[in-house]
């Protein structure tokens, strides 16, 4: 059970490990892009390719999904980057349902587990392989493997690092499943942190935060959603800037334009702006951005 390109290698593993995959279940076919056309999800598209039956549940609480669910006695449920699954789902395998999630839990339970890490200046993180329970994100842990953050590195960058790490992780903790040898161990959860969904608000830069903090969360949200700025009442999205190690040339969100490039106060060192795209258009570099558009020192972004 899975719906985006995270889910996709776990998908791909345990086919080419001879696993007998007897149904994917992913979200229903969503019309997209310019002329809105109905498209596959990529785990779909996956699925597919490889000639597996495809469930597509516009819920998992209505209708018979359970019952169909239930009519291909799976042994076991595989869940990477899914929906919530109601306990009459997760419990109808012989040997229980496990998820794959994109931190070290109990850490980061939620949505957005690689957006956070990275908002939050964390410099490592992690998959886990954990049973399912009812309370999301709860339960007792099967599997971990921690990788670093770098400190250039973005939410895309991680995301890519931990589907492929993840996919390992998937087809280890099957096989320790199958041959019985699995000890699953309970979370700490005093230990544990959020990571909701985020939204748009979340994505607005405050240019009073320090720098350092400013470029975690352009970090965090990039290349998707994107943190975004206002210049002159329109969107500016930022997607990768550097610390100036400079004492600050004004207020918060003052800009200075000079050469080619781009320069924002902070609460303490200024970030020069590397790659952008403003409303309406096509994302880029800085240069190519200033030669195109009028934005003049002394300016505020807010």
């Amino acid at each position: 059970m899975g719906t985006p390109e995270f889910a996709v290698p776990s998908l791909e593993i345990l086919i080419r490990n001879h696993y007998p995959v007897v149904a994917v279940v992913t979200a229903p076919d969503k019309p997209r892009g310019r002329g809105q056309e109905l498209s596959h999800t990529p785990v779909k598209e996956c699925a597919l390719r490889h000639q597996l039956p495809v469930l597509e549940p516009v819920s998992l609480k209505e209708g018979d999904v359970a019952g169909h669910v239930t009519a291909l006695r799976p042994d076991l449920i595989v869940v990477v980057a899914f929906r919530i699954l109601p306990k009459e789902l997760y419990t109808i395998p012989r040997l229980g349902s496990f998820n794959l999630h994109a931190s070290l839990l109990p850490k980061y339970r939620g949505a957005a587990p690689i957006n956070w890490a990275v908002i939050n200046g964390e410099t490592e993180t992690g998959v886990t392989t954990f049973f399912l329970e009812e309370k999301v994100d709860t339960g007792n842990i099967l599997l971990q493997e921690v990788v670093p953050i770098g400190p250039d590195d973005d939410a895309g960058v991680v995301h890519d690092r931990l589907s492929g790490l993840g996919a390992d992780v998937v087809l280890r903790t099957v096989r320790l499943i199958e041959e019985g040898r699995a000890i699953p161990r309970p979370q700490q959860s005093q230990l544990a942190t959020p990571a909701p969904k985020i939204f748009k608000e979340d994505c607005r830069i405050d240019w009073r935060h320090p720098a350092e903090r400013v470029r975690n969360r352009i970090r965090g949200l990039s290349p998707y959603p994107a943190a975004f700025t206002l210049h002159a009442g329109k969107s500016l999205k930022i997607y990768k800037a550097r610390i100036v190690p400079d004492s600050p040339g004004g207020a918060p969100g003052t800009v200075a334009a000079q050469g080619g490039r781009l320069f924002v106060n902070t609460a303490d060192n200024p970030l020069e702006i590397l790659e952008v795209q403003q409303e309406g258009r096509r994302r880029m570099g800085v240069e190519e951005f200033l030669r195109g558009y009028k934005i003049t020192s002394g300016e505020q972004l807010q």
